[in-house]
């Protein structure tokens, strides 16, 4: 239970912060989610099954909120707060800015840390290496030296933290590919990499009480067992922008691999395994010797499918690049190999772990020519990331479909490479693998965000979760303390043609150049990119100057948008779905918010088909229990991007007539903030 001492201390923190805000006003709306988020927590409604779903509106105050009711709970009973995005940018301003305001203000002493993959961590011994073995990468050109040395220099006088996302200067993929850390590179064992970004920021997860990270680096931690993150038994998470949470999980436990031309890397493979033989002790050739064996296996089973699968590919790739398995039903060539070599595949990725550990072993015995150091190392990691890819592809097809499939499948040309065919698995459900790894064992867990509910109703995100039959869940939506009515328009200009015909695009640039007032910031949202460019093609020739998605960096755009509403000229924003969550432009930056479309998911997209068809079978209704619902939650979250203050205005345009002429119209709009209402029809 929450005790009495708990409660004020919630309320004694509470009261500092509001002292050292400016302009604070109460916020009934606030002190209800901290109530409710911290009875969650403290098993007042539950013993177990701590579990809440929070939908908070914009300008709740949601952040201090959950950190108000999380830390004083956390720090008395010895659990950690794991707080998990989905966005980059939410991220930043917790690590930045809520938590920095809190820890001065809050009277609360706690450490806090921002976790990020191993992959977006410089390892600065091998950054090293590249500049003075240069002879070990004959691809590197003197411009890729210049940077490296930038970046060193850059290092050592603490300009840059060794980080992807503190760059000062822009870097290739594919050269910070060649420099990030990795598990075969950059292993703590090894002295020298001790000090290396990645192990140095992993060193202040145990001493931090707040731990701020992104939901695929949790669902992956989870997935491999806490190998960084506190236990979940010990754990408080907190999952903000919980709306992406299954798309999170859908996006880790999906899988895809190349299919054909595999002979080149694992004929290198084999090679390389022999070549060890010669530059490893006697004590790891029983190891290389069955990797050499299941290497082989694994080349032999796989030559039927290079052999058949081009034959296939005829049929596949007529008139379209992509070709989904109806049913999740694979090629016999395909389904029957599957089991085989997920099998060999993962007691290949055995065996490199064992040679990679014998590997370091001879390192630090000096038993392994300093010169074949780095390229052996090269090596293990890229056939550990050829072999996983393969694995985690045949594991999910060597899964038997049952009347009720529970997968997408599908095959893709690849895009610079028509002989090359790419194999995708994705499942369709996530209730099984959140459950187990998340909501069962963890202490507690919250999810919020500003838009979880869909059409007013917390059915549909708590059927998606898998937690529509757990006792303890509680759900809580409040309401933004934004006066909507008073500050914002919604308008419903009269439109000749639905999205769907094929003369909207014509009625679109007739039609919105009468929505674009000048001396003011708009912003229109497209549902398609080559929808956009037509349009905007088209208002250039009227005269108008654009600033649209793509032609220049996001933040370019931005900064370009507002230094014209800063000298108070017009600027017109055009952007796609990317830009109807996650944009904060607030007071003058948007007063003028225009969707083109309802962001309908786009039909032919393999996962959406195999969903709906999922559902079909089910006897459901795929429109409206899938579609329908993710459209509604998306247009609230782009009407999301008009008020951001409680002191914004502005108006709203929604130039589709679908929302009057559709039964479904009135839900979605009716799932809007209550803003005013001009509907010209």
């Amino acid at each position: 239970m929450l005790t009495a001492q708990l409660q004020q201390q919630i309320r004694k923190a509470q009261h500092q912060l509001r002292s050292a805000l400016p302009n604070y006003r109460t916020r009934p709306g606030q002190n209800k989610l901290i109530a409710e988020i911290a009875h969650t927590i403290a098993g007042s409604y539950h013993r177990h099954e701590r579990i809440a779903l929070v939908e908070a509106g914009t300008g709740t105050g949601k952040s201090l909120a959950y950190l108000l009711a999380t830390i004083p709970y956390a720090l008395a009973e010895n659990k950690k707060v794991v707080i998990a995005t989905a966005t980059v940018a939410l991220q930043e301003q917790l690590v930045s800015k809520d938590l920095p305001f809190f820890q001065r203000h809050a009277g609360l002493e706690f450490e806090f840390c921002l976790v990020k993959g191993r992959q977006r961590y410089a390892c600065i011994e091998r950054l090293t290496e590249r500049l003075q073995q240069p002879e070990l990468f004959p691809a590197a050109q003197s411009k890729s030296m210049r940077l490296l040395e930038k970046l060193l220099k850059a290092w050592h006088n603490r300009s840059w933290l060794g980080d992807w996302d503190s760059l000062p200067f822009a870097v290739p993929d594919s050269l910070w590919q060649d420099i990030q850390a990795d598990p075969f590179h950059c292993h703590r064992s090894n002295r020298r990499h001790q000090q290396c970004p990645f192990h140095l920021a992993r060193a202040e997860i145990t001493n931090s009480d707040v731990l701020v990270t992104n939901q695929a680096f949790l669902l992956a931690d989870l997935d491999a067992g806490n190998s960084q993150l506190p236990a979940p038994e010990d754990s408080i998470y907190v999952i903000d922008e919980g709306h992406h949470l299954v798309d999170s999980a859908r996006s880790f436990f999906s899988a895809s691999c190349p299919l054909l031309q595999q002979e080149g890397w694992l004929e290198k493979a084999l090679k390389f395994s022999q070549r060890m033989q010669a530059n490893l002790p006697e004590s790891s050739l029983k190891t290389l010797l069955k990797l050499q064996d299941h290497i082989d296996d694994f080349r032999r089973e796989y030559s039927i499918i290079s052999q058949q699968v081009p034959s296939y590919a005829r049929s596949w790739f007529e008139g379209s690049k992509q070709y989904r398995f109806t049913d999740a039903a694979l090629p016999l060539v395909i389904s029957d190999k599957a089991e085989s070599l997920a099998q060999l595949s993962q007691h290949i990725l055995n065996k490199l772990e064992q040679l990679h550990q014998q590997v370091r072993e001879a390192i630090t015995e000096q038993l392994l020519p300093v010169k074949a150091i780095s390229t052996t190392l090269q090596e293990l990691s890229f056939f550990d990331q050829r072999f996983g890819q393969h694995q985690a592809l045949w594991h999910l097809y060597a899964q038997a479909q049952d009347k009720l499939v529970h997968q997408a499948r599908w095959v893709e040309q690849a895009e610079d490479n028509d002989h090359q065919v790419i194999a995708f698995a994705s499942p369709l459900l996530l209730q099984a693998q959140l459950d187990r790894l998340l909501f069962r064992p963890a202490f507690a867990c919250i999810l919020c965000s500003a838009t979880l509910t869909s059409l007013n109703s917390f059915s549909y995100p708590l059927k998606e979760l898998g937690l529509d039959d757990f006792e303890g869940v509680r759900t809580l939506q409040v309401s933004s303390p934004f006066s909507y009515a008073e500050q914002g328009t919604v308008i419903l200009p009269m439109m000749k043609h639905e999205p769907t015909a094929p003369t909207f695009t014509a009625e679109l640039c007739q039609v919105l150049p009468d929505y674009l007032p000048e001396g003011e910031a708009s912003l229109v949202l497209f549902a398609s990119y080559w929808q956009m460019q037509e349009v905007a093609e088209s208002l250039r020739q009227k005269g108008f100057s654009l600033l649209v998605q793509g032609e220049a960096a996001r933040q370019s755009l931005l900064d370009q948008h507002q230094q014209l509403i800063k000298a108070g000229k017009t600027s017109i924003l055009f952007g796609t779905q990317s830009f109807s969550e996650g944009l904060d432009l607030p007071g003058s930056l948007l007063t003028n918010l225009v969707i083109t479309k309802l962001p309908f998911a786009v039909p032919t997209s393999p996962l959406e088909e195999a969903m709906s068809e999922a559902v079909t079978k089910r006897g459901g209704n795929p429109f409206l229990q899938l579609t329908v619902p993710a459209t509604a939650k998306k247009l609230v979250q782009a009407c999301g991007r008009l008020l951001r203050q409680e002191q914004d205005h502005g108006q709203i345009v929604i130039l589709d007539r679908r929302l009057v002429s559709k039964t479904y119209g009135k839900a979605m709009l009716d799932a809007l903030p209550p803003f005013k209402r001009h509907i010209h029809y």
